[in-house]
């Protein structure tokens, strides 16, 4: 598995109200926790634009619009140099990204399997694969963010080797965990008509799949090499499962 280095262009969706919901919920990933808290139907319902669909809720349309721009999240990275301000942009992309995507994928890989569970490319145990990369995941951002991060922020210290090597020996798990998810929904590739929550969720998969590999990259190869001897950081994160090779 490839990482990709953050772009310093973001590549986001042009929202208008003219478009469909249907289509919004599958090209934004995210969209669909506010469309479902909304009570606008981007499944069934989601061939109506944003506009009709708001309106028909007495919802103000640039108010929605405003709640989706939100999720189009910026990639420009601060000075790689200065470890503190890069740990605070690791933490806003990342950490509180990871923890708001996979809630609404659990909830909608459940409902996929759920009512599709007779279809045959139905991603069976892709609901229980999230739970677990959630549980993980979750657990392994808690012990950087109480112990690693605040460590790193004052300078390190001739001890910080060892929590680094923890936390790159989880990479090589978490990059384990990205392989099979990508098997179990084929590349998060939907099958031919699918409806748009199979299409929405895997849009989402494909991002959750993308932010992992840039967070474990900027954390192996700038962030804790800055800490590091050479022979450390040249050492990588491992072979097997390795999300930054």
């Amino acid at each position: 598995m490839n990482a990709r280095l953050e772009t310093t262009t973001p590549q986001t969706l042009a929202l208008t109200a003219d478009q469909s919901i249907g289509q919004i919920a599958v090209q934004l990933p995210g969209a669909t926790a506010i469309f479902r808290r909304l009570k606008l139907d981007f499944c069934c319902g989601g061939q109506i634009s944003l506009q009709q669909a708001t309106q028909d809720k007495g919802l103000d349309v640039e108010a929605v619009m405003t709640e989706l721009r939100s999720l189009q999240r910026p990639q420009a990275l601060p000075a790689v140099a200065d470890p503190a301000a890069l740990i605070d942009h690791i933490l806003t992309r990342y950490h509180d990204v990871h923890r708001n995507q996979l809630p609404e994928l659990i909830r909608m890989a459940r409902r996929v399997q759920a009512v599709h569970r007779d279809n045959p490319d139905v991603p069976v145990g892709l609901a229980e694969h999230l739970e677990n990369m959630e549980e993980e995941l979750n657990a392994h951002m808690l012990k950087e963010e109480t112990v690693l991060f605040p460590a790193l922020k004052s300078g390190g210290s001739p001890f910080v080797g060892q929590p680094i090597a923890m936390m790159r020996s989880e990479h090589v798990d978490h990059g384990a965990q990205l392989d099979k998810l990508m098997q179990l929904c084929h590349d998060a590739t939907p099958p031919a008509g699918a409806c748009n929550t199979w299409r929405a969720l895997y849009a989402g998969i494909a991002q959750l799949n993308e932010d992992l590999i840039n967070h474990i990259h900027l954390e192996n190869n700038v962030l804790f090499a800055q800490f590091e001897t050479p022979q450390v950081a040249d050492a990588g994160c491992g072979s097997t499962g390795c999300a930054c090779s």
